[in-house]
């Protein structure tokens, strides 16, 4: 017999930051909206947990490895 998956009935509905503010793209250069999207320990957050489109995904990826290869980023935790 198979147990039934625990599915939230009324999960709230996440929507890409970047599409409802009709944000074109992510700059590596705005460290606040990036630290948005990377965890505690700097890790970049999977956008099933974040919310995020695959495309603004795409480029929330790429633009903290710019910010991290220019420095305003951190690569670990200190």
């Amino acid at each position: 017999m198979l147990k039934p998956r625990n599915v939230p009935k009324n999960a709230p509905n996440k929507h890409c930051y970047f599409c409802v503010n009709q944000i074109d793209n992510a700059n590596y250069k705005d460290v606040p909206t990036l630290q948005r999207f990377m965890s505690h320990y700097c890790r970049i957050v999977p956008g099933r947990r974040t919310g995020l489109c695959a495309k603004h995904q795409r480029k929330v990826s790429t633009a903290v490895k710019r910010g991290r290869e220019m420095g305003l980023l951190p690569f670990v935790r200190k």
